[in-house]
């Protein structure tokens, strides 16, 4: 296990990186990832799980339309946990988790996770410490069954700045395109910052286990953020090796 102290992090790319140079290096990546992700479904042995968090306004919802876009929708998918439903609270905080991995082949994507059940609901005070603690222990083995079953899992924490996320925050009162995210307690999350910087420092230090990592990903500037991730993925994929099999797998 490894901690971070997010403070300390930096949320913006390294000065030898360019924006110009980087989306076009992007660009490349994206074509990788077509073909790695075609033979992925192909060969259909194992399946890959991508994991998005971070705070609001991170900029979840942009870094998935600039990494996966051109990928076959055949073989991608996203989901997106809200807030449980009475049927999900009615059942232990990882079934409606389970539900949506994903099966071999596939490329599946989290746009928030299990893990809000041990961020926002320590803030809110809706669960203890000692829950959270009992919550880290399930997911590290929820975490490690996925694995021996075959899913590659991928945990990117996208980190933005204080200043950075009001700035966000302040254009879904403008932007007539993003005023439909606009959230009645979005100013309060910012004031929560400190809160949430606790708790997903707490998530660093004890769900990040070498076979499982978390990656801390600058995420002031959306170019570098995306190219970091497909980075992330298509090594990842690259590591896999999928080939397509010479006749159909019926399996």
């Amino acid at each position: 296990m490894s901690s971070a102290n997010l403070a300390k992090l930096p949320t913006r790319a390294p000065a030898d990186y360019h924006k110009n140079t980087t989306l076009r290096e992007l660009k490349k990546l994206r074509q990788e990832l077509i073909e790695l992700q075609d033979r992925l479904y192909a060969e259909n042995k194992h399946s890959v799980l991508v994991v998005l968090q971070g705070m609001d306004a991170s900029g979840k919802d942009g870094l998935i339309r600039r990494v996966f876009s051109g990928i076959n929708p055949q073989g991608v998918r996203v989901h997106a946990f809200k807030e449980p439903t009475e049927l999900e609270l009615a059942h232990d905080f990882l079934w409606r988790i389970h539900q949506q991995v994903p099966p071999r082949g596939m490329l599946q994507v989290f746009n928030r996770s299990h893990y809000e059940d041990v961020l926002i609901t320590r803030v809110d005070g809706l669960i203890t410490t000692e829950e959270a603690r009992r919550r880290f222990t399930a997911i590290n083995a929820f975490e490690k069954l996925l694995q021996q079953a075959g899913t590659v899992i991928l945990k990117f924490y996208l980190h933005v700045s204080q200043e950075e996320q009001q700035e966000r925050l302040q254009e879904r009162l403008t932007d007539p395109t993003k005023k439909w995210k606009y959230e009645a307690g979005d100013e309060q999350k910012v004031s929560q910052w400190p809160q949430y910087k606790a708790v997903y420092e707490d998530v660093f230090e004890h769900c990040n286990p070498a076979s499982c990592p978390w990656h801390i990903v600058p995420a002031d500037q959306n170019w570098y953020k995306a190219y970091v991730v497909a980075r992330t993925l298509r090594d990842a994929l690259v590591k896999l090796d999928p080939q397509y099999p010479e006749k159909q797998n019926v399996s």
